[in-house]
């Protein structure tokens, strides 16, 4: 005698969802941000529109609900890559742009696959980083284009909206969770805003100022990390201190050129 399992059409759905979605999903993004780019600032920000809404609602279908005392700001990580992905691809004229959208999948299937397999381990958390790094480099870099640094909205309010996920990404990464997670990112937010109000006062070339935000983002990740990791003090100051000086050499040697 045998048994038959039938499974609900439902249940077949969401096992489809889950196979084919983490693949599936950042293709669809990835062309929406092609066709952005080939389309005026208008029909750019219904694009932009459609990927977040696209990525947030998929992500909570991929990701799952959220467990007591893990992530939440995960749920957001692969929205504002795909912002980012989207501002980054006006830097480059619309025909050759879209040539990257295949770079830009994989950026995006890079990004659903970290946090689908979570950051346990260094490897992780490496991982994690650089796909942060990265969105808040390209997300930079576009809002600066498309403002200006002397533009309105003041540009460093937009990148801080922008770093403002991320940095709660890192907090949350770091252990912290709840209010303690939110208030770290916003000093973390804050931080990274300052030495970019700062550098809006030189004349940097272009890509430079981006990468500085996203170099400034990346050392006070580092430090956070290793202080709540109770590194002494004093290497973690001499480490990312010269982190810090290496940029400033970056930029006094670029003003002078």
């Amino acid at each position: 005698m045998t048994v038959r399992r039938t499974v609900h059409p439902l249940g077949e759905t969401m096992i489809a969802v889950h196979r084919f979605g983490p693949i599936a999903l950042p293709g669809l993004l990835a062309l929406v941000a092609a066709i952005g780019w080939a389309l005026g600032p208008v029909g750019q920000s219904v694009a932009i529109a459609l990927n977040l809404s696209l990525a947030g609602f998929a992500s909570a279908l991929l990701l799952g609900p959220a467990r007591p005392g893990g992530s939440y700001a995960r749920y957001a990580t692969l929205a504002v890559a795909a912002l980012s992905a989207s501002l980054a691809g006006r830097l480059i004229p619309a025909g050759p742009a879209i040539i990257l959208a295949p770079a830009v999948w994989l950026y995006l299937w890079w990004v659903l696959h970290v946090e689908l397999r979570g950051v346990d381990g260094s490897a992780g958390r490496l991982a994690l980083d650089l796909t942060l790094v990265l969105a808040i480099f390209g997300g930079s870099a576009g809002i600066l284009r498309l403002v200006g640094p002397a533009g309105w909205p003041p540009p460093m309010v937009l990148i801080g909206l922008l770093v403002l996920v991320p940095a709660w990404r890192a907090s949350e990464a770091r252990g912290v969770k709840g209010a303690r997670a939110i208030g770290q990112a916003m000093l973390h937010v804050l931080a990274v805003v300052q030495i970019g109000l700062a550098l809006t006062l030189l004349d940097l070339p272009a890509p430079v100022m981006p990468a500085l935000v996203a170099l400034a983002f990346h050392t006070w990740n580092g430090a956070a990390d290793a202080l709540l990791a109770n590194a002494p003090a004093r290497g973690v100051l001499l480490e990312f201190g010269t982190l810090a000086v290496l940029g400033v050499l970056v930029v006094l040697l670029l003003t002078r050129i």
